[in-house]
């Protein structure tokens, strides 16, 4: 921008010199470019003339205008020009005015400041002489404050000029007066209608007052504990007549809202007083005084948490899980939003007691799932026990909707267990987002207190069966095959389900949490349970069969029986009998494809190798007098004979199942057969039994040899123990047998 002022080329500077300016364009430009640029400078020059013309009408109004305020200008400033040097003039007046007056009043005024401190001392006597009576009526008028204030008023100059004659009865009277009024403002403190703010106000006037502040801390805190313990008390009456809701409403609108108030006037008034001169050492008294609030505070809380477990503690009716939940969930907001002690953190306290109500909770409701549990089993064993006239195809049904309802109650109970209790742990619930809470409610009590507590209980009274069946004839051994069955679901599918619900509901990572009972340490307890259950109604069935054939056994005569022309209905007892079983079994445990084919010839098959058995033994047992021992033989057969396990494990199948009780009913027999003695038609009747039972019983087990093997061993037993050992002819055997 300076070049280009400076430049004496440029047509817009001021320094433009013209002839430079020409020089330069004849040199550098021919004629027709000089012709041409003077043509574009005529142009320029038309076109400012134009503009400034332009510019010159445009503004004419303006520049007549400002023209007309210049001269309005001249002739103002001139006015003001005199009216200020006549106000100079009046100055000087005034100055010279004050001057005289000021040296005419000077004696004047040292007299009238006299005056007005002789006034004011009159004042302040007049204040001193009316001062006992001013307190009597501001002691009538309960009107404290005043009262203190006109005493702190007079109370320098007590204290200076107290002794001189003139003033020592005010001063007598005034303490008088104010031993009065310090008891009357201790009365506050034991006024069960007095205030927060009341109380507050008298211990800021006994403070102005220099009574010792220790005392009234002390004397504060006495009175706000009977307070406290009227509330404490009336919430103790309540507790029995409100619901859980109301009780903790009551409990944080009445007693923790005066708490509040005691410990909030206690700070201001003790600890953090803006203005601590009326109270010697200072910092020793705030923390005497704090430790005085800490210990008066956690009394009485410990007081209030004990009366909210109590309440707890009574709540009976699980049904309301939702309103005890909503009701410590305010117990706790309210709670963990006060800092009423510095030293205690009462959010731990109050998440204790929630975490108790948990606990409580789970326990009512695995009670209930133990008496649903019990209701349930009372109503299977109705079922089993009444007689009903109905046909197979029925009975399955209805065993099997036993089995299935039993297993379906069960899981919806425990189901619906879950859904009440996971209230607790809802998003809009304060302490279930605190991990001392969730950890100990969903892992503690739910899962392991709650769920594996009822398996472990559904095992355990399942189990107790085994001997209440046995001791009981009462009870149909069909409801230890019923159990096993439902140990054995709960085994294959239910035990995984519930555990895994529980975890996904409560949000529980069993990988994270090495303390969890193992789902297969349940499973392998359900089927133990089962495994027992099984065994036991093998056992009772085996038993109850053995019964009836040890019964025919001892309390027949077998030397004076007669010919046998029949089958004794004992047997065709025990066949119908193991049918029965059979049949219930089937109801409930398949055949697993364990048992082998049998042939349609099998009965022949039976008799066959009976016979060759038979005539064998009747060979060896007609020698047995002059050629063999008879104790060596039977230990023999006795050997053999308990080569078979008889109560071995049983398989969770129908065939292995009838086999355990068909091994068990003929050990029976056998064992009653040896301490018998027979004649030749009570070995003729126990080989016609025998026959009988091996053309039904071969049906029902795994092995058919097994159940040919029991029954040569009994009638070899009892051609042992026979006086004259002739058996029948087979083809005899058989037509007695099909005509029986």
């Amino acid at each position: 921008m300076a070049e280009r002022k400076s430049n004496p080329l440029d047509l817009n500077s001021s320094n433009f010199n013209p002839n430079l300016y020409l020089d330069k364009l004849f040199k550098e430009s021919n004629l027709r470019q000089i012709i041409d640029h003077e043509s574009d400078i005529v142009k320029d020059t038309q076109t400012l003339h134009s503009d400034m013309q332009t510019l010159v009408y445009e503004n004419y109004n303006k520049f007549i205008s400002a023209t007309d305020t210049i001269k309005k200008m001249k002739v103002d400033f001139k006015k003001m020009e005199n009216e200020m040097d006549l106000l100079a003039s009046n100055m000087a007046s005034i100055t010279s005015f004050s001057d005289q007056i000021n040296s005419t009043l000077q004696g004047t005024r040292q007299q009238i400041s006299k005056l007005s401190g002789v006034h004011t001392l009159l004042q302040r006597l007049q204040f001193l002489f009316k001062l006992p009576t001013s307190l009597k009526t501001r002691m009538e008028e309960k009107s404290y404050v005043e009262a203190v204030q006109d005493y702190l008023h007079a109370q320098r100059v007590l204290e200076q000029y107290g002794n001189l004659p003139s003033l020592q009865g005010i001063k007598t009277d005034c303490e008088t007066i104010l031993i009065d009024l310090k008891k009357e403002l201790r009365k506050q403190f034991s006024n069960p209608q007095a205030s927060a703010k009341e109380l507050t106000e008298s211990v800021d006037l006994l403070l102005q007052l220099n009574e010792p502040a220790n005392e009234l801390c002390s004397e504060f805190l006495v009175c706000a504990e009977k307070r406290l313990s009227d509330q404490l008390v009336m919430l103790k009456d309540q507790s029995e007549q409100r619901d859980i809701t109301e009780f903790i409403d009551l409990g944080c609108s009445g007693f923790l809202s005066d708490l509040c108030l005691v410990v909030v006037s206690f700070d201001d008034m003790f600890i953090n007083r803006n203005n601590s001169e009326n109270v010697e050492n200072s910092d020793i008294f705030e923390n005497f005084a704090a430790t005085e609030l800490n210990t008066f505070v956690k009394q009485n809380m410990e007081k209030y948490f004990e009366l909210v477990q109590n309440k707890v503690d009574l709540e009976q009716d699980v049904g309301d899980t939702a309103v005890l939940v909503q009701a410590l969930d305010r117990f706790y907001k309210r709670i963990e939003s006060n800092t009423l002690c510095r030293d205690v953190d009462f959010s731990s306290v109050a998440t204790d007691i929630v975490i108790n109500a948990g606990r409580k909770q789970c326990k009512a409701h695995l009670q209930i799932l133990k008496m649903n549990f019990a209701d349930s089993l009372t109503k299977v064993r109705q079922n089993l026990t009444t007689p009903k006239l109905i046909s197979q195809d029925d009975s399955s049904k209805n065993l099997n909707e036993l089995l299935n309802s039993l297993v379906i109650t069960i899981v919806e109970k425990i189901k619906g267990v879950l859904q009440d209790l996971v209230a607790f742990i809802q998003p809009e619930i304060n302490f279930a987002q605190k991990p001392q809470f969730k950890d100990s409610f969903c892992v503690d009590n739910v899962r392991e207190g709650l769920i594996v507590c009822f398996m472990h209980h559904l095992t355990a009274t399942a189990r107790s069966y085994c001997a209440i069946v046995a001791s009981d004839l009462k009870i149909p051994p069909t409801l230890l095959l019923l159990l096993s069955k439902l140990c054995l679901d709960f085994r294959n599918g239910s035990v995984s389900f519930l555990l895994s619900q529980t975890d996904e509901v409560f949000q529980i990572n069993p990988k994270q949490n090495v303390a969890l009972t193992n789902e297969n340490e349940i499973s392998m307890t359900m089927q133990e349970s089962a495994q027992e259950l099984l065994n036991s109604y093998v056992r009772i069935q085996g038993l109850n069969v053995s019964q009836m054939l040890r019964k025919s056994v001892e309390t027949r005569d077998w030397l004076h029986t007669i010919e046998p022309r029949t089958v004794r209905a004992v047997m065709k007892r025990v066949v119908e009998d193991i049918s029965a079983i059979d049949a219930t079994v089937a109801l409930l445990y398949e055949d697993q494809g364990n048992n082998t084919e049998h042939s349609s010839d099998s009965s022949r098959k039976t008799h066959s190798i009976s016979v060759s058995r038979h005539q064998y033994r009747s060979n060896w047992s007609s020698l047995t007098p002059n050629h063999l021992d008879s104790t060596l033989v039977s230990n023999m057969h006795k050997l053999f004979s308990e080569r078979i396990e008889i109560f071995s494990t049983v398989e969770f199948n129908k065939v292995s199942i009838l086999t355990g009780i068909i091994k068990i009913s003929l050990k029976t027999f056998m064992e009653c057969v040896r301490l018998k003695t027979f004649s030749k038609y009570g070995l003729q009747q126990i080989q016609v039994d025998t026959h009988y039972l091996q053309l039904y019983l071969w049906r029902f087990v795994a092995d058919e040899n097994l159940v040919h093997f029991l029954l040569d061993e009994i009638l070899g037993s009892a051609v042992h123990r026979c006086l004259e050992p002739i058996l029948m002819e087979p083809s005899v055997v058989d037509i007695i047998c099909e005509r029986g």
